[in-house]
């Protein structure tokens, strides 16, 4: 069996922009990017924390240490600058690969700076 896993998660990102005119698309800062693992022109899914609202488009690169999450074209009726969001991308691989798996979780600052990484989230408590 194949399952769709959380491949990597760029944690509490703020909105830097929202263009409503540009070809659509996310740009990421580079630098997250890179240590996120995810990559240009993949799909990324984003939520919301401030509204909610729940979409997917592909993350481009951009400008290293900017600091950049611009959330572009349709998708920017979603979000606007200063919003929180979580952006995802997932994978997928076979069960007993799962097993062992473990992916890249990035925690930034409200200006969009690495603060550090995990490879697991603490059991959320009861």
């Amino acid at each position: 069996m194949q399952l769709n896993l959380l491949k990597a998660k760029i944690h509490r990102a703020t909105v830097t922009h929202a263009e409503l005119h540009y070809e659509g698309s996310c740009a990421i800062d580079g630098r997250l990017l890179d240590i996120s693992g995810i990559r240009e022109y993949e799909m990324v899914h984003i939520y919301n924390i401030n509204s909610g609202h729940r979409f997917s488009t592909y993350a481009i690169r951009g400008e290293e240490g900017s600091g950049v999450i611009s959330v572009n074209g349709a998708a920017a009726h979603k979000a606007q600058p200063g919003d929180l969001v979580i952006i995802c991308a997932y994978g997928i691989c076979e069960e007993a690969e799962a097993a062992k798996y473990k992916p890249t979780l990035v925690y930034v600052d409200r200006h969009n700076q690495l603060t550090h990484t995990n490879h697991s989230m603490p059991a959320q408590a009861a």
